[in-house]
């Protein structure tokens, strides 16, 4: 009765209709199912690392636009936004370094930590393919050029650098 009940409640959770956000939630789960299938492969830590810069760049965003939304502390964003996504990173980086994947000495890339690395490159990347999309919408009188572009942009970002990080680290 439990499983039926969860997978009820799961189900219409998911099928619910969403407004736009600033990084839609497709975005964000492709990004984590490309984490989660990185670890699974084997794929190297800097590859991983690009996926989860992604994924606390969209999750930081959607957090924030959730906040925007409900009017919480919204004469506080100066604070609060750069807050949110600090809090974020610490909950992701602070364990990783605690558990030694991040910080150890074999575990690198031209001396850089693979998975800071991947983490660093993947945040700012990810976030510069959100913010041309944006950008990219506005010159085009507030459309996408085409369908699923507001996905496409983030992870083909996160793909070409996959593959790029893919030959620096072989």
């Amino acid at each position: 009765m439990k499983k039926k009940y969860l997978f009820a409640l799961t189900l219409a959770f998911v099928l619910k209709a969403l407004p736009a956000k600033a990084v839609c939630p497709v975005c964000l789960v492709a990004a984590g199912a490309g984490l989660g299938l990185s670890e699974y492969l084997g794929i190297d830590d800097s590859i991983a690392g690009l996926w989860i810069g992604g994924l606390l760049i969209g999750l930081s965003a959607w957090t924030i636009t959730y906040f925007n939304k409900k009017n919480w502390l919204k004469n506080y964003s100066a604070w609060r936004d750069p807050l949110i996504i600090i809090v974020y990173y610490l909950m992701v980086i602070w364990p990783l370094y605690s558990q030694g994947f991040i910080g150890n000495p074999f575990n690198r890339l031209y001396g850089v930590d693979k998975l800071a690395l991947g983490i660093t490159v993947g945040s700012i990347f990810f976030a510069l393919a959100a913010w041309s999309y944006e950008l990219m919408k506005k010159k085009n009188g507030g459309h996408a050029h085409f369908p699923f572009e507001k996905v496409v942009l983030p992870i083909s970002t996160l793909v070409i650098l996959s593959v790029i990080f893919y030959f620096l680290s072989r």
